[in-house]
C-alpha cells in the first residue's frame, strides 16, 4: 500500500508522515530537501536555477515512486511526484521562471516516467492558510526557507487547490490543519486516524470533508 502526504511548505507533512508511520507500522519515506544541491542557488536566483532544481526533484521523486511500486510492504511518502510537477514546477512555469522549451522537455520526461507507475492508494492533503505556514516555517528555522516570500506561498496554496480539485485523479482525503494540533493533541490525531481507516479499510461512514 502507498500513502502520500501532500501540502504546502510548512503544512506539517513530515511530522504527520512520521506519526502515521509509527501508528500503522508503515515505512516512512522523506524528501532530501536539505541536500538538493540547487536549493540555495534557486532561492538566490529563481529563473536561473528553476529548471535544474525541478529536474533534480523529478529524478529523486521518480526513483522513490519506482521503489515504492516494487515494495512488498506499506509505505507512507512525504510529498509525491504529482504535486512536485503540478504545483511547484507548473508554478515556476506560470511565474516565468521556466521557458516554454524547458517546461515542455520537463513534462515530456514526467509523462514517460509516470506511465510506469500507478496512483497512491490514498493522498492526504494538508490544507493550511499562509499565516499558519509562516509560523511553522519560522519555528523550524531552515535558512533557505526564511527567504520565501508571502506571495510565493500564496501562489503555491492556489496551485495546491487546483491540483487537488482539478488535476489529480487519485483518492484524496483533505485535512484542515489551521485549527488542530495533531502533533500535541491526541484527540486531533485520533480523528485523523479514524478518517484514514474509513478511506482505506471502510470502517467508518464517509464524511463530507473528503474529496473524490
Amino acid at each position: 500500500m502507498h500513502i502520500a502526504i501532500a501540502g504546502n511548505i510548512g503544512s506539517g507533512k513530515t511530522t504527520l508522515t512520521k506519526m502515521l508511520a509509527d501508528h500503522y507500522g508503515w515505512e516512512a519515506r522523506f524528501e532530501d530537501v536539505d541536500y538538493n544541491p540547487y536549493l540555495d542557488d534557486y532561492y538566490d536566483d529563481i529563473p536561473r536555477w528553476a529548471f535544474n532544481m525541478e529536474v533534480y526533484f523529478l529524478k529523486e521523486r521518480f526513483k522513490d515512486i519506482l521503489a515504492i511500486s516494487q515494495s512488498d510492504h506499506s509505505i507512507i511518502q512525504d510529498r509525491s511526484i504529482y504535486e512536485g510537477v503540478y504545483v511547484f514546477t507548473l508554478g515556476n512555469k506560470d511565474m516565468g521562471n521556466m521557458s516554454d522549451r524547458d517546461f515542455e522537455t520537463y513534462m515530456s520526461l514526467f509523462e514517460q516516467m509516470i506511465g510506469q507507475v500507478r496512483y497512491p492508494d490514498l493522498m492526504i492533503y494538508l490544507r493550511a492558510s499562509v499565516s499558519h505556514l509562516v509560523q511553522n516555517i519560522q519555528k523550524r528555522g531552515r535558512d533557505y526557507e526564511q527567504r520565501i516570500q508571502l506571495d510565493y506561498l500564496e501562489g503555491l496554496n492556489d496551485r495546491y487547490e487546483d491540483f487537488i480539485n482539478n488535476k489529480y485523479q487519485g483518492k484524496v482525503m483533505t485535512i484542515e490543519v489551521d485549527d488542530i494540533d495533531f502533533q500535541n493533541n491526541p484527540e486531533d490525531f485520533g480523528n485523523i486516524i479514524k478518517r484514514i481507516d474509513e478511506h482505506l479499510f471502510g470502517l467508518f461512514k464517509t464524511d463530507n470533508n473528503s474529496n473524490h
